[in-house]
């Protein structure tokens, strides 16, 4: 086959004469098709949404009309015809192609609204039967959306009724289209199409795995088990947000893809760099836990919490948490789970941070930390967080998934293990640290004390090494231990890290538990006198 491309893409605005309408999905398609009509555009259409015009009253030609064959196999044949694709395919631009279509009597097809069958919707169903499935594969709307979406350049494609809007405003404001409004419905609607065969091609993955593992899947002794004879393959499918400068080192080329900014507004400062992005996400995880709370500021660097601390005030939280450790926060990131104040934003100014986070900013707040045009201010768009999100990792060969460790805490299912019982001030002291320990790296020790960290100890080989540079961290700010409570994202596989604590001044240990020396942990924490709670959840963070 010989292609032969055009020399220039034309890039001025497209006139639109005529238009085809075909869609399985009929919401605004009649406010649509008025709107062209009143145009003067000359509408074609078939079936279902021929029918749905001309019960409007809306003028429209039916393509059986047009092509001079009917519908036929149930209408599973409609629209795949030359006179069709001929006048989508057309580059009226190029004489040639204008030439054939008058010696064939086609006419040019400017615009394109063409919606696809709702597959997934159908087979999301536990009733559905694979004849039933097969039938909400389209054939003849892709095929469409394809050969318009390649042809942009002479015609525009709407593959989905949320465009409309978007389109009637241009359109109406001189019935054409521009190239750039053009390009970019293009590259939706072959997103759209990606989207559509990815889910016809999981289907029938899950199809195939089902009927050659049914053995295997009436066996399955848990919902893993079963799990794992249906998940064969992993598709991820995120439109590119940006191109980054570089990724963790200028060596590094980097992008980002998906939609951040549903989540968050950098409405101040230098775009945001990968590292930013890798702090952000850990300081939204933790907003997650403290976003309904007293108000709270937390300190990152390099993803980890330097410190984190509630507050009768903002002022006062960041003042406590910049306490824990006074040399990490130059450079890091600032959260705060509520309106930044100017009296808080003043102490943040008072040293260089870089990032700062925050639902809302006081005017006031806004006047002082924008005097510094490289520091980027956030404002967190959500309250929802980010839960739902799988967490994806690459690996030598594939492709690590897990869900997020977003597990609520839940106090009702703790167990006091030693026989000593906590006070209501030392178990709150626990909980604090608790909500603190699963955002801090394996082996993550945390010392908290009247909802402030002490002490963070992170990314440890050992356990005792982590408790060793949380205490250390404590005396070098000169921050008392005693009567603190300590909280282990997994458990202390010897009793030497409750030694350690008890050493530190802590009074209250709380840990998952789980380990084969439970009861030597446990004794020792007897002989030590201190209250010890098992949650039972483990929260590494490798």
């Amino acid at each position: 086959m010989s292609l032969k491309p055009l020399e220039q893409l034309p890039k001025t605005p497209l006139t639109i004469k005529r238009a085809l309408l075909s869609v399985s999905d009929k919401t605004d398609i009649l406010p649509l098709a008025k709107s062209l009509h009143a145009a003067n555009v000359s509408l074609l259409s078939t079936g279902g949404t021929y029918k749905t015009l001309q019960n409007a009253g809306i003028p429209v030609h039916e393509v059986a009309n047009l092509t001079g064959f009917p519908e036929c196999l149930d209408g599973r044949v409609k629209t795949l015809h030359p006179m069709i694709h001929g006048g989508i395919l057309a580059r009226t631009s190029y004489e040639p192609d204008n030439t054939e279509l008058k010696e064939l009597q086609i006419e040019p097809i400017e615009l394109v609204v063409v919606n696809l069958y709702p597959f997934s919707s159908v087979v999301s169903k536990n009733d559905v039967t694979i004849e039933e499935a097969t039938e909400y594969i389209d054939i003849g709307g892709p095929t469409m959306v394809r050969a318009a979406a390649k042809n942009f350049a002479h015609v525009t494609i709407l593959s989905s009724p949320t465009q409309y809007a978007t389109f009637l405003s241009e359109f109406n404001s001189g019935y054409a289209i521009s190239y750039q409004t053009r390009l970019r419905l293009a590259k939706q609607a072959f997103n759209h199409t990606y989207e559509y065969e990815q889910s016809i091609s999981n289907y029938f993955d899950a199809i195939l795995h089902a009927e050659t593992n049914e053995s295997i899947k009436g066996h399955a002794t848990n919902s893993n088990e079963a799990r794992k004879t249906e998940q064969t393959y992993l598709n991820v499918s995120e439109p590119l947000h940006n191109s980054l400068r570089y990724g963790e080192n200028p060596h590094q080329e980097a992008s980002i893809y998906g939609e951040p900014d549903k989540f968050i507004d950098c409405f101040h400062g230098k775009e945001l760099s990968y590292n930013n992005y890798l702090d952000i996400d850990s300081a939204l995880r933790l907003y997650q836990d403290f976003h309904d709370t007293d108000p709270t500021c937390a300190i990152f660097k390099h993803t980890i919490p330097c410190g984190v601390a509630s507050g009768s005030t903002l002022e006062e939280a960041y003042l406590k948490a910049f306490s824990t450790d006074k040399v990490s926060p130059f450079g890091g990131i600032v959260l705060c789970n509520t309106l930044l104040d100017l009296d808080t934003a003043t102490a943040i100014d008072s040293i260089f941070t870089e990032i700062i986070i925050a639902p809302e900013y006081s005017d006031d707040a806004l006047s002082l930390l924008t005097q510094k045009k490289n520091r980027r201010l956030i404002r967190v768009l959500t309250k929802q967080g980010i839960s739902s999100q799988k967490q994806l990792r690459s690996i030598f060969g594939g492709t690590l998934v897990q869900d997020q460790d977003n597990k609520a805490i839940d106090e009702a299912s703790f167990k006091v293990v030693t026989k000593r019982q906590p006070s209501q001030k030392e178990m709150q002291d626990m909980l604090f640290a608790w909500k603190i320990v699963r955002h801090v790296k394996s082996n993550a020790i945390v010392f908290a004390k009247d909802e402030q960290t002490l002490g963070i100890g992170s990314g440890q080989t050992s356990r005792v090494d982590s408790s060793e540079i949380a205490v250390s961290k404590a005396a070098k700010e000169q921050l008392s231990l005693v009567g603190s409570a300590i909280a282990s994202d997994a458990f202390f596989p010897f009793s030497d890290g409750v030694e350690a604590a008890a050493r530190a001044g802590a009074t209250s240990v709380i840990q998952p538990g789980g380990s084969v020396r439970d009861q030597e942990v446990i004794d020792k924490a007897n002989e030590l006198g201190l209250a010890m709670v098992f949650t039972f959840t483990r929260h590494f963070r490798h």
